[in-house]
């Protein structure tokens, strides 16, 4: 059998030297299709945002030469951080698709989190953390925790709990001991961030996470 022909990732200065077998080009094509079936004929990829879709790209393709290039650690969570309306949410959603299907993360926003919690009470940071993988192949459940910040303190039977700080606790303990991955989208800055949910989950997170942001000046694109 032939050995795949390696190629080069055009039109993205970062990468003009990395050889690569995916085709970038073809699957930012196939992703603007999805999206316009997905989210409307309004949906489409700027320019300026394609550096943020290579790096989410080269993580969810496993292309260990390109993400290693753009200084992604395929053995990490991605933390997608931006304004609110730079399309987080459907660049995450979207990137499922790149992964096979019995694999793929589950989106579950932070909010529907905290409104569990309110209902099963600390069963809830059990769910999300050490009951996150399945019953007899014992195989992780990725999940991508969206919206982190928008969720409140909570209480159960009059205790408060900061139900994603828990959460992300646990996850942590588990991303080191099993490989438990984890996804997050936030529009809180490391500083917000640590300052919502202490230096000791915000330490953790670095360790967990590779960080891929839009630049703060980005647009709201549902305007």
């Amino acid at each position: 059998m032939q050995p795949q022909e390696k190629t080069t990732v055009k039109h993205f200065k970062d990468l003009v030297e990395v050889q690569t077998k995916h085709d970038y080009e073809n699957a930012l094509l196939w992703l603007e299709r999805w999206g316009k079936q997905q989210y409307g004929k309004h949906f489409n990829i700027r320019e300026e945002d394609k550096h943020i879709i290579y790096r989410l790209l080269s993580y969810f393709l496993k292309d260990e030469a390109v993400a290693s290039h753009l200084q992604i650690d395929l053995n990490k969570g991605i933390l997608l951080s931006g304004p609110i309306g730079t399309g987080k949410t459907t660049l995450m959603n979207l990137m499922r698709l790149f992964e096979p299907a019995q694999s793929r993360f589950i989106m579950k926003s932070c909010r529907d989190v905290s409104f569990e919690f309110i209902k099963e009470g600390y069963e809830t940071i059990h769910k999300f953390s050490r009951q996150s993988f399945q019953p007899q192949s014992h195989n992780p459940k990725t999940y991508c925790f969206d919206d982190l910040g928008i969720e409140n303190n909570l209480k159960y039977f009059g205790n408060e709990c900061n139900v994603m700080a828990e959460v992300l606790l646990s996850r942590y303990d588990l991303f080191v001991s099993r490989k438990l991955i984890t996804h997050l989208t936030t529009n809180l800055s490391a500083s917000e961030i640590e300052t919502a949910y202490g230096n000791r989950v915000r330490s953790r997170m670095r360790e967990m996470f590779n960080l891929v942001s839009f630049e703060t000046g980005t647009g709201d694109k549902r305007v």
